[in-house]
């Protein structure tokens, strides 16, 4: 358990600045996290999920204002027990983390409103780990990712002792950890943009990531030093976890799980 008790949870949901996701064009919808599936949106699920959980004690949205109000509908039907809060997305993903957690208290739990199949484990997997650390980051070996499904991701992050893909699921120990969320200033999806991952972590960690010499818990002690934070990775055995809806692929693959979940 985190040293801090009960979590906030902040749900990033925003669109990213100027740009058009071609899911929710498909899908006519004016953000990604409304897309439907399986007849609920996307951000239903992680709501229902976090809302439900004994450790959240409340949630706040960041999301953008001509999507606010079926975001809202969208937190009635999920049913959970916690208030939930909208807060209107920044221009990056770093700011609107800190937004999203202006004022809290206790430790902070960060995801995605794509993050449909997030499980109730992964949070306490995430909030026991965070007891030893001021920032845990969720992964998930390859293995296991391939496991949930064979299409699941096609990008990994390769060290000396394998391969993994993140799992959008971050915990911070209250604010004092947030210089974390910098590492975001220039947006996520680090595996398909090499720069981003070289102007947040460092040429000098990047270079050893690709050549393989450190270790996933050696490359994620060494970013924590540049950023002045201690971090560690926690890897959560469901690969599933690692899935999230990004691209019509993902799409497909995260309703089969769903059907076989019978969500």
């Amino acid at each position: 358990m985190s040293s801090g008790g009960k979590f906030r949870a902040v749900v990033l949901a925003g669109q990213r600045k100027g740009v058009i996701n071609p899911l929710a064009m498909r899908f006519g919808t004016t953000s990604k996290c409304l897309i439907p599936i399986n007849g609920r949106p996307l951000i239903e699920y992680v709501l229902a999920t976090l809302g439900n959980h004994p450790l959240i004690e409340e949630i706040a949205v960041s999301i953008d204002g001509d999507s606010a109000q079926a975001v809202g509908e969208a937190a009635a039907r999920a049913g959970g027990k916690v208030k939930v809060r909208l807060v209107e997305a920044r221009d990056n993903l770093a700011d609107s983390a800190i937004a999203g957690a202006e004022g809290a208290a206790g430790p902070i739990l960060f995801t995605t409103g794509d993050n449909v199949l997030l499980a109730p484990s992964s949070i306490d997997v995430i909030a026991n780990a965070l007891a030893s650390a001021e920032v845990v980051i969720a992964m998930a070996r390859k293995e296991s990712v391939l496991a949930a499904h064979p299409e699941a991701q096609r990008r990994f992050y390769e060290f000396s002792d394998g391969a993994y893909s993140n799992c959008n699921l971050y915990a911070v120990n209250g604010q004092g950890a947030l210089k974390a969320a910098e590492v975001f200033r220039e947006g996520g999806q680090f595996a398909k943009n090499p720069a981003r991952i070289a102007n947040a972590f460092g040429i000098g960690n990047v270079l050893l990531m690709r050549a393989k010499l450190v270790s996933l818990e050696a490359a994620i002690k060494r970013v924590g030093k540049r950023i002045g934070v201690k971090i560690i990775p926690v890897i959560l055995a469901d690969g599933s976890q690692a899935i999230d809806v990004d691209n019509d692929r993902t799409y497909g693959v995260t309703e089969e799980l769903l059907a076989r979940r019978g969500a």
